[in-house]
């Protein structure tokens, strides 16, 4: 999966892909969503927590970005010019349902003790290892929902999907010192519940995502046929991360920040849905005379 916020990427194309969109081109708009909708969708379903929830808000975001297009002045960088409505609409948006399921980590906390750390073999460990790593990847996205909207954004981004601190910056229009020192809050208040919590951070505490797999599957909170994270999972998100930001490594804890690069990315996210929702937006309509 291409990341569209590393050095390398091409503004010359999303410039020429703007220009030919305002022009009524139809096909430049399929073009321009499909560069950058797998990051737009990636960002917003680590945002959610929610499959549904994401298709929403990504639809929401797009139909935003194309009929604010007229006003994008090229006084920045398009990518930090489209990011920033992301994040704002991101923002902005109504609380969602894992928001309200984990509004604070003391409400996680007490999900957690809830479910039975039930004891079970090496063979029975080996035999769940699909279903620990779901409770894994359950269990982490909703310590990140834990954080505030604005928390989550700046770790998704700069710790996460390793967004260049100076673009960081651009896209909150703040001071880069500024961005690091919302990065350095949101980090800590995430790595101090995880360094108390989290048996994958620290092996002294109880919590183990074998064992609530275990209790889940007694009880069917996780079934085959429910996994969250089997679907389209084809890479991870240390796959298309930028790995050349060596001012963003040296703020890091890497054993953190590595459980949530490991988690999956969705390459496959019923594009085509996204699409055609954009088309049949009245105002989109009207733009392009369809």
């Amino acid at each position: 999966m291409h990341n569209p916020l590393t050095k390398e990427y091409s503004e010359e194309e999303n410039l020429g892909l703007v220009s030919a969109i305002l022009d009524g081109d139809a096909k430049a708009l399929d073009k321009l969503i499909e560069v950058h909708q797998a990051f737009v969708y990636n960002v917003a379903w680590k945002m959610t927590h929610d499959t549904d929830d994401a298709l929403d808000l990504t639809q929401e975001v797009w139909i935003k970005v194309i009929t604010k297009l007229s006003t994008f002045k090229q006084k920045s960088a398009f990518r930090t010019w489209l990011y920033r409505i992301v994040f704002n609409e991101f923002l902005q948006t109504k609380r969602k349902k894992k928001e309200e399921m984990f509004p604070d980590f003391e409400t996680h906390d007490q999900s957690l003790n809830a479910v039975p750390d039930l004891s079970l073999s090496p063979e029975e460990e080996l035999e769940i290892k699909d279903f620990s790593r779901e409770v894994k990847f359950r269990c982490t996205s909703a310590m990140l929902i834990c954080l505030d909207r604005e928390q989550r954004l700046v770790y998704l981004l700069g710790h996460v999907f390793q967004v260049d601190h100076n673009v960081g910056a651009e896209i909150l229009n703040i001071s880069k010192q500024n961005f690091r020192v919302k990065l350095s809050r949101a980090r800590k208040e995430l790595h101090n519940y995880m360094e108390y919590r989290c048996g994958l951070i620290n092996k002294s505490n109880p919590c183990r995502c074998s064992k609530k797999a275990k209790a889940a599957l007694k009880i069917g909170a996780i079934t085959p046929d429910n996994l969250i994270f089997k679907e389209s999972y084809t890479k991870e998100i240390r796959d298309f991360v930028s790995e050349n930001q060596p001012t963003m490594k040296s703020l890091i804890d890497e054993k953190y920040v590595e459980i949530y690069r490991s988690h999956p990315s969705r390459s496959k996210f019923n594009s085509e849905t996204i699409v055609n929702t954009i088309i049949r937006d009245k105002t989109v309509q009207s733009l392009f005379r369809i």
